[in-house]
């Protein structure tokens, strides 16, 4: 289904790639005699009369909680590299090779220590590497790894599977911008004899495991490798501590004990260089005049101590991007902030609809509108002088999307939010009375803000990561799931949805009805691999690369391989709607591609599909900042699911009886749906 590393959108990389040719061999069957540790080799760098290695121990350090939200089983293992000997990218790492260690994470300190036995045999791939053009016997190459559990069994395999070789938490140091080549770290090698060669340094490639690297004799057993130092340093202890990494560019910059200007000026630069959509139209800020308007505003901050004015200046930087990866916690600077956008309004909310109108579907009771005779179906025409529609548009929402329709529903919103006492004039008509023109002061009402929350009658509180029921729809009966997260213990998501499949599957359903729509987002986890056994091409992660100048693809294209187990149903449908984004928006998009998969919504997704573990920033005052790094393409260059979203193929009309409704008018119809011809 997916790898055992999960990114958030692509968080921890397995990386996976083909090139290069090395022989491959079976662990040999004929017993090998015991071997004195440090065998009397001239040639052999390794250290004469050392231990030979029985366990290894190793601590590391990590900047982001995710892997204790998404992972409740905690391990390391020894992992074997011959997928980087090869760059293959698609080998699987088998069963047999996997040991495992304990693990004990430390979540408040970010620490984690670790114990891994070694076995006294090894059973990983064999693999000539010595360059000689014979064939050896070759030798087993490992790297420690961070190793959590995802689902099943504590072994890396079926649905569980994991692909390529570490690049997270790993023994081994790799280069993001080059294909997660090995560029340092240590390896530990097993040999069965003392007649094998190994690389002693980089070649004049500057790569591992190619043709021109230099090699020297190796002893018998385990050999750690340091590849830190030139040449190699091949060294045994009995106990070796061998220390994990994270990558550089995944772990968060944290600015947060500098300077306003420095934090500034260090966030801006790494942003305009790396920022997830430079280049593409509408997505790219102008970053010569953003750089003009705020710097000047961060020195004045910093001058004048003043941590509100440096809240100000991220928050307009955030302010520029049409993206809603884009965003800062601001702390109590952005509720206060926000409480005084919304503090007032004018007693009553609106809607377009699909006839063009702007209709009023609520009314404050006491308020304003209510007061000036305004009724729930009014049409209104002018506000503030200005056309509806134009007014509308010149709202600026506190909330940052990367979609047309989700940035304009919410300036449906925002229009209408202004200080306490401030006036202003509105044109409407109630149905079947004459137009009215009228003058309206706010007041600090909120119920007619909170009527329009794209959460309006959901309990967020409550709400569970899966959930599932059978619906009763006349004598039919329809199998029901929320996926309300993806952002979780990833295991426990999987396992959920798979028992309601299986239960949808005893009570032999009339259909299923899987509901996306209040998912924020966390991991894609390939969920629609239990309802296909066709494989669904999903996206190409892309990063900058400052050795190009370009973006460049990270990794192999995603895509979604089916489950062991599979489920199938006569009618399927999919709920979808704006509050779906990022690793929501993956899921989704894979049960689209499910055959005769039925999507429904009023909306689509949010369209806010981009990788963003590398771009977080911690910075003075206790404010953090986010921007989305790595994009997703589609073959043809174009950028996956950003500012679009996957679109609904059963389209909910924006009416005045769906707008108004206090039932689940979207669910009604994916009922519908499953119940009647699509169009019916």
């Amino acid at each position: 289904m997916n790898l055992r590393f999960i990114l958030v959108v692509l968080f921890f990389v397995f990386l996976l790639s083909a090139c290069g040719s090395f022989l491959a061999t079976e662990t040999p069957d004929a017993a090998v005699g015991p071997t004195p540790a440090c065998p009397d080799l001239s040639d052999a760098p390794a250290c004469a009369g050392a231990d030979e290695p029985f366990q290894i121990k190793g601590s590391f350090t990590y900047s982001n909680s995710i892997i204790t939200t998404y992972y409740d089983q905690q391990a390391v293992a020894l992992v074997d590299m011959y997928a980087f000997i090869t760059r293959d990218k698609e080998w699987e790492i088998p069963v047999a090779s996997q040991t495992l260690g304990f693990l004990d994470l430390d979540v408040e300190a970010m620490k984690g220590e670790y114990v891994l036995q070694l076995p006294a045999r090894p059973t990983g791939t064999q693999a000539d590497v010595d360059n000689n053009g014979q064939e050896n016997a070759g030798v087993q190459v490992f790297a420690v790894s961070y190793w959590p559990n995802l689902i099943s069994g504590p072994y890396s395999e079926g649905d569980d599977r994991s692909r390529g070789w570490p690049s997270y938490l790993a023994s081994v140091k790799t280069d993001t911008e080059n294909q997660d080549e090995v560029i340092g770290g240590q390896l530990l090698v097993w040999s069965p004899d003392t007649e094998q060669n190994f690389p002693s340094d980089f070649g004049a490639d500057g790569l591992l495991f190619t043709a021109d690297d230099p090699v020297a004799a190796i002893s018998a057993g385990y050999t750690i490798i340091d590849l830190d130092v030139s040449p190699f340093r091949f060294f045994k202890e009995s106990e070796p501590e061998l220390t994990l990494y994270e990558p550089e560019d995944v772990e968060i910059k944290d600015f947060a004990e500098l300077g306003y200007i420095e934090a500034f000026e260090k966030m801006f630069a790494f942003v305009k260089l790396n920022y997830a959509f430079n280049g593409i139209e509408g997505k790219e800020p102008d970053w010569d005049a953003l750089y003009a308007d705020l710097k000047p505003r961060a020195e004045e901050a910093e001058k004048s101590k003043d941590a509100g004015g440096f809240y100000e200046v991220l928050r307009d930087f955030t302010f520029a991007f049409k993206d809603g990866h884009v965003g800062m916690s601001g702390g109590d600077y952005a509720n206060q902030d926000f409480s005084e956008r919304i503090a007032g309004g004018f007693g009553f909310a609106v809607r377009e609809l699909d006839d063009g109108s702007t209709t009023v579907i609520f009314v404050t009771e006491g308020g304003p509108a209510q007061a000036a005779g305004m009724k729930v179906g009014a049409v209104v025409t002018e506000f503030g002088g200005q056309p509806i529609a134009d007014a509308i548009g010149a709202a600026q929402p506190f909330v940052i999307s990367s979609s047309d329709f989700a940035d304009r529903y919410q300036q449906q919103r925002y229009f209408l939010r202004t200080a306490p006492g401030t006036e202003t004039s509105v044109v409407f008509q109630n149905p079947g009375e004459a137009v009215k023109t009228v003058t309206l002061a706010a007041t600090p009402e909120r119920d007619s803000f909170s009527r329009t929350s794209v959460y309006y009658n959901v309990d967020l509180d409550n709400m569970l990561p899966v959930e599932f029921d059978i619906l009763q729809a006349g004598n039919a009966e329809i199998g029901y799931v929320e996926i309300n997260s993806n952002y979780d213990d990833l295991g426990l998501i999987i396992e959920l949805f798979e028992r309601a499949l299986k239960t949808f599957e005893a009570r032999e359903v009339t259909g299923i009805i899987i509901d996306m729509r209040y998912n924020g987002g966390g991991a894609q986890l390939g969920l629609a691999g239990f309802l296909t056994k066709n494989e669904i091409p999903m996206g190409q992660l892309e990063y900058y690369s400052e050795t190009t100048g370009k973006f460049e693809p990270e990794g192999l294209p995603g895509k979604v391989i089916a489950n062991e187990n599979q489920y199938r149903f006569d009618k399927m449908v999919l709920l979808v709607g704006q509050t779906c984004a990022s690793a929501c928006e993956l899921e989704s998009y894979s049960f689209s591609q499910v055959p005769d998969m039925i999507t429904v919504g009023m909306y689509p997704t949010a369209g806010v599909e981009a990788e963003v573990a590398r771009g977080q920033f911690e910075l003075p005052e206790g404010f953090s900042l986010q921007v989305p790094t790595g994009r997703m393409t589609l073959p043809d260059g174009s950028i996956f699911l950003e500012g679009v979203g996957v679109q609904p193929t059963f389209r909910v009309p924006l009416t005045f009886e769906t707008v108004t409704s206090e039932e689940d008018v979207v669910l009604q119809y994916g009922i519908r749906a499953i119940l009647e011809p699509l169009g019916a």
